[in-house]
């Protein structure tokens, strides 16, 4: 790890100070889960880390108007087990519980997730965003990519690494984006970005902007589904996050978004237009699965992910709609 100069500003106007322009002048500190792993591995070497852990206004979770307000820096653990999300997004309480680790849950926060770097070992070994050798030559493609995209044009094959994208994505959230200059809104549908270089990143996050919080609208019956090679420290080979409007117990609308499938959380349209308007049983469930992972293009060694990803979806589905699983 390379020196550099720690900063722990009291207030958000503070740390927005203390920000570059450019990417590799200064780094935010939340958990650190994922920042210090990076820096090192030296594929971040800051001038200047700048602690945003201490900043009252980045915390807390609250209703707003008829949805939800949580702070960039809650921490997994909190998300868990606060009353209002459990009860108004378990999907969001699922898929904090789901990290296995108690240090991560206990460190790890929202605002940290959504903005971890991609787990390729690829891109964790030195070879850019893209996995490229020297010559620009993909990597991924040739090589070991049994965790890699099964959906997505490409270059860009890794998997979007965030627990919550999935199911924020399904909750119509946004978050909120601060710079010295000014705030912008988000959708999380716009958050993440499939980049088409090693010189862009894979979120809508700029140098010089704090991630402060994110609002979630009221929202129907929702549930995540997971599905992992064991249960321990480990990141998800497959997930599905599942938003339904009822009406009647027949499905009035449906968002099915799946994690850990593409360079973004991927939303699965053809299953979303086979749930409305019907009313939901195994068999539907399972022809939506099917559905959601019709237009897959698995690599030459993650084939299996297709089958992972109809169970997923398949499961979201039922838990939604409060049948078994």
């Amino acid at each position: 790890m390379q020196n550099f100069e720690f900063a722990n500003p009291a207030t958000l106007n503070e740390a927005l100070g203390l920000l570059g322009s450019q990417w590799g002048e200064a780094d935010v500190l939340a958990g650190g889960t994922d920042l210090l792993s990076l820096m090192k591995e030296y594929l971040h070497s800051p001038k200047r880390v700048v602690n945003i852990k201490n900043i009252k206004e980045l915390g807390g979770i609250a209703k707003s108007g008829t949805g939800l307000r949580i702070g960039a820096t809650v921490t997994l653990d909190e998300l868990a087990s606060n009353a209002l999300v459990r009860q108004m997004y378990p999907s969001l309480a699922q898929a904090a519980l789901e990290v296995s680790s108690p240090q991560l849950r206990n460190m790890g926060t929202v605002g940290g997730d959504l903005c971890q770097r991609p787990r390729c070992w690829y891109f964790r070994r030195g070879n850019g965003l893209l996995g490229q050798d020297e010559n620009g030559k993909s990597l991924v493609t040739t090589g070991e990519n049994k965790y890699h995209a099964i959906f997505g044009s490409g270059p860009a094959l890794f998997v979007s690494a965030s627990s919550f994208g999935p199911a924020l994505v399904a909750l119509g959230a946004k978050v909120t984006l601060v710079s010295a200059s000014g705030k912008r809104d988000v959708p999380m549908s716009e958050f993440f970005v499939s980049p088409k270089s090693n010189g862009e990143r894979e979120i809508a996050l700029k140098p010089n902007e704090i991630l402060t919080q994110i609002m979630i609208p009221a929202a129907g019956t929702n549930a995540t589904y997971e599905v992992r090679h064991r249960e321990a420290v480990d990141w998800p080979l497959t997930s599905a996050s599942v938003n339904l409007t009822m009406a009647g117990g027949v499905v009035k609308s449906a968002v099915v978004v799946m994690g850990h499938v593409a360079a973004t959380p991927w939303r699965a349209s053809q299953a979303e237009q086979m749930l409305t308007g019907k009313k939901i049983d195994a068999a539907l469930a399972e022809r939506a699965g099917e559905a959601a992972v019709a237009n897959a293009t698995p690599l030459s060694e993650n084939g299996y992910k297709v089958q992972l990803a109809k169970v997923a979806v398949k499961r979201a589905i039922l838990k939604a709609a409060g049948l078994t699983v």
